[in-house]
């Protein structure tokens, strides 16, 4: 049997190994602490010369089971849970950057993605250069500085859904040798995996497809360990001087390719404690063992309500990368050849006022927050997650103040398209 497992054993059988006459679930260790037999034992743990476990806001063997599945199904070398997406998206950045530096980041982002680099990381002394994603190598290169220290991206804009061309950002930012750091939340695992296009760390809002029920809220951080972080070791001094918090530990000479994961926890998560808690990522589990069944029909389902849309009169512009035509297609046929995601963006001829009447004669379909789970839901950006931003910046980021984002669940597919039928009646 080959050493590399199928997605789809990966997302049954990953993470968890039962040892003989051990539960075949993955348990729930729902603790705050754990108990050792010599303070001998405990103090190696706190100087990161052992493993195992002392205090959940660290580690819990709940989540590392669930990580471990994650880091699988991404082809990395190390990964951790975190309390939300945009726990994750923190983590990552702060993981590297500090006061003074700068990031290139695409445009086209999650709006609440967007505020953390372009606001709050702002305030932490940290500049944010937003770029086009569709500009050439060349012209996307004048956007980095001496101090820039990452890359960030999502493969699949939310809301926009503009499909990122991955080689390029990678071949950009290890020119300036820097890592890419790539949201992958809307494509998941089961269509793209970035570590095989150049991108050196991946990030989920793992809230979305991969919990599927809609019950938890979560995030993950999977690094590749293919960036060379000693070869910039002068950009990088948090992974490459040593630690005075762990008495002079170099994180890249101890850990290796777990370098990145390891500092973020020991330092990031026993800071800031933004932990997944135990019983969240035992429901994550829960739903990351169907994810192989449930993307296909996501995908297949949003491929029929976008063929509907494009057919109406009263629908001024659809938006899905899996649509012939489509300005993404085909970057989507190159990173996604098996689907891209559930997600539709349309507007309708009435503009704004048009979105609003017809989501409030939806029946089946709720107006939610959320997005990307088993549930038909939709919701104006404009309106609610980008609601801060102004026209200007709404179309900076590739959001049509008009569009309507469209999840598209896995409910009968037919019945999706009549609730759209006699909600644009």
């Amino acid at each position: 049997m080959s050493n590399q497992r199928s997605i789809e054993t990966i997302c049954i059988q990953g993470g968890w190994q039962p040892e003989n006459g051990g539960p075949r679930q993955l348990p729930i260790y729902q603790s705050t602490t754990f108990k050792y037999a010599t303070s001998d034992a405990m103090g190696k743990l706190f100087d990161l010369e052992s493993e195992g476990y002392f205090y959940t806001r660290l580690q819990n063997p709940t989540n590392d089971a669930v990580a471990a599945k994650i880091c699988e199904m991404e082809g990395g070398a190390a990964a951790m849970l975190t309390s939300s997406g945009q726990a994750a998206t923190f983590f990552s950045i702060i993981n590297i950057c500090s006061a003074g530096d700068h990031v290139v980041s695409s445009a086209t982002i999650y709006g609440g993605s967007s505020n953390l680099l372009t606001v709050t990381l702002k305030r932490f002394g940290i500049e944010t250069t937003l770029v086009d994603p569709d500009l050439s190598q060349e012209e996307l290169a004048k956007a980095f500085k001496p101090n820039t220290k990452c890359v960030f991206a999502e493969t699949i804009a939310n809301p926009a859904l503009v499909v990122l061309d991955i080689e390029k950002f990678a071949r950009l930012a290890h020119s300036h040798e820097v890592p890419l750091i790539v949201d992958n939340t809307f494509a998941t695992p089961i269509n793209c995996h970035p570590f095989e296009w150049g991108a050196d760390i991946v990030t989920h809002s793992t809230t979305k497809y991969m919990d599927g029920h809609g019950m938890t809220v979560g995030g993950c951080i999977v690094d590749s360990g293919n960036f060379d972080w000693e070869a910039c070791k002068d950009k990088y001094p948090g992974l490459t001087t040593p630690d005075d918090s762990y008495h002079g530990i170099i994180y890249t000479k101890r850990f290796g390719k777990g370098a990145f994961i390891t500092k973020a926890t020991a330092q990031l998560m026993r800071d800031l404690g933004a932990i997944q808690s135990p019983q969240n990522a035992f429901l994550l589990n829960n739903g990351l063992e169907s994810l192989h069944l449930r993307v296909p029909r996501h995908c297949e389902n949003a491929l029929k309500v976008a063929e509907y849309l494009s057919g109406r009169d009263d629908v001024a512009w659809v938006k899905y990368p899996g649509l012939k035509g489509d300005k993404y297609y085909e970057l989507s046929q190159k990173y996604m050849p098996k689907g891209t995601c559930g997600v539709i963006s349309f507007g309708l001829k009435g503009g704004r006022a048009a979105a609003g009447k017809f989501m409030d004669k939806l029946k089946l379909a709720s107006i939610a927050t959320h997005v990307a789970d088993a549930r038909t839901c939709v919701l104006h950006p404009a309106s609610h997650t980008h609601r801060q931003l102004s026209d200007e910046q709404l179309m900076e980021a590739g959001v049509d103040p008009s569009m309507i984002r469209f999840s598209v669940g896995i409910e009968n597919a037919e019945d999706i398209i009549e609730d759209i039928r006699q909600a644009l009646l």
